[in-house]
């Protein structure tokens, strides 16, 4: 069976949203793993990457309508964690932690450029 294996948001302020990552990615143990040729990073490992890069034909980067990031987290304190962390690196709210149906437990906030993240716990 496939699986989705990595992720990317496009960045036009790559030292800034390097900075954001960094610190986001580590704050939930997901180390940087790569600098990316576009001026980006790479987080994560064999079996999962995240990154965040310069898009590839040069052209601005634009946030994806309807597009979203989604990093499982173990706990709903992880969750609200996650949540205040990217809100505290300067990120905006986009739905506040809570359960949004019967065991699922999500919240929403988008980076430095726009890009949607969630974090999330089933169960």
């Amino acid at each position: 069976m496939a699986k989705v294996t990595y992720t990317t948001v496009g960045s036009n302020k790559l030292e800034e949203a390097k900075k954001f990552y960094d610190a986001l990615m580590e704050s939930i143990g997901v180390p940087a793993i790569a600098d990316h040729p576009s001026g980006g990073r790479v987080y994560g490992g064999a079996d999962h990457m995240f990154g965040v890069l310069g898009p590839n034909n040069k052209e601005p980067a634009t946030v994806g309508n309807g597009s979203m990031n989604g990093f499982s987290m173990d706990t709903r304190e992880q969750v609200d964690a996650f949540h205040a962390k990217i809100l505290a690196l300067g990120g905006s709210c986009d739905g506040p932690p809570g359960e949004r149906f019967p065991g699922g437990y999500f919240a929403y906030a988008r980076d430095l450029d726009g890009n949607k993240l969630a974090a999330y716990k089933i169960g």
